[in-house]
């Protein structure tokens, strides 16, 4: 997100670069592996609601649609032109996803929608103010037991990833990504009240630590 006439930061900060978004996360970013082992997470049962939150092109929400065809998914977005794209793709795909195009911070769903909410590559482009808005949303909207599952950069496991993820702050802004280098998010997750946080797990890419993390709704929340 930059600047206050928008609500939105694009997949790679400029709109002129959201055409690369789908090619970069698929050759440079082991996109197939870390969204699927994502997807198997979470463990995603028949008849259960699923929302992908920032789902930019919608290549998640597709994935999880084609792995649970049972599942009622949807994706939202803030960004007009990436979900162009993506309501491209669920053309071509002849899958029944609904994309939305809204505020993850002011989630345009009632309490308690939700037996799961997904995310890939989406917080670290929120300011620490939004993503704990964020994170308060997606705890409403979840049923009381639902899971939320996340991929996303964090912290580095050594020097050689911290440099690369330089190149990723030069992109998407050092304000917003110092929570991924402390590898915090974690801790916001249990700061929103979510249970059963931790991080699962973590691939080195070209652009630093990618890590999985899943946190749960408690089952006795109102």
């Amino acid at each position: 997100m930059k600047g206050s006439t928008r609500s939105y930061l694009p997949a790679l900060a400029y709109e002129w670069l959201t055409p690369l978004y789908d090619p970069v996360l698929q050759w440079l970013l082991r996109e197939s592996i870390f969204k699927q082992e994502l997807i198997r997470q979470a463990q995603i049962a028949s008849g259960q609601r699923v929302l992908d939150l920032g789902c930019g092109t919608a290549t998640l929400t597709l994935l999880i649609k084609q792995a649970h065809p049972g599942a009622e998914v949807m994706g939202l977005d803030a960004d007009p032109k990436v979900l162009q794209i993506a309501h491209a793709k669920l053309g071509r795909s002849q899958l029944a996803v609904t994309l939305t195009q809204a505020d993850a911070s002011v989630l345009p769903y009632p309490d308690n929608t939700f037996d799961r909410v997904l995310s890939s590559l989406f917080f670290h482009h929120l300011t620490r103010e939004q993503k704990e808005q964020t994170l308060q949303e997606v705890y409403r909207v979840l049923v009381p037991g639902g899971q939320f599952h996340v991929a996303d950069w964090g912290k580095a496991q050594d020097l050689f990833m911290r440099l690369a993820f330089f190149s990723v702050q030069f992109l998407d802004g050092f304000a917003t990504t110092k929570d991924s280098v402390q590898g915090i998010f974690p801790a916001l997750c249990q700061q929103a009240q979510f249970e059963a946080v931790e991080q699962t797990m973590s691939y080195r890419t070209l652009f630093g630590t990618l890590s999985l993390y899943q946190a749960c709704k408690p089952l006795s929340s109102s």
